[in-house]
């Protein structure tokens, strides 16, 4: 196999950056079964899709938008406290957590010298 340098790849990506993100998403497709458009011999994925870029034998636009699709199609959680509060609702083992939980708090607030006496017995 011959040497891939990176002037082999810039024709036909923008920035080695983006030679980057292009070569792991190829490396990904190769990974789940995609063929690779070069004579694969017996080199790594990551290589075989860094020759697969140098060639330009690989469609470089519908690389990019597999890789843009994957990180959209990740599910973002929102951080608002009604989104924990339904997805605890839905588990019947988180709904029972939250009832033990419930019934082990003190409804009436706990004086603070009463938890430094605690703390002073547990540490003898």
């Amino acid at each position: 196999m011959a040497r891939i340098t990176n002037s082999d790849t810039l024709p036909f990506v923008e920035s080695r950056y983006e030679l980057g993100m292009l070569a792991s998403q190829r490396v990904r497709d190769l990974n789940g079964g995609a063929e690779p458009v070069v004579d694969k011999d017996d080199d790594k994925p990551t290589v075989v899709a860094l020759r697969e870029i140098a060639t330009g034998k690989l469609d470089i636009e519908n690389l990019r938008h597999e890789f843009v699709q994957s990180y959209k199609e990740t599910p973002v959680v929102a951080d608002s406290e009604e989104s924990l509060e339904i997805a605890a609702t839905e588990d019947p083992q988180l709904r029972e957590i939250d009832a033990e939980l419930e019934n082990t708090l003190v409804s009436e607030p706990v004086d603070p010298s009463e938890i430094e006496e605690t703390a002073d017995l547990s540490a003898e």
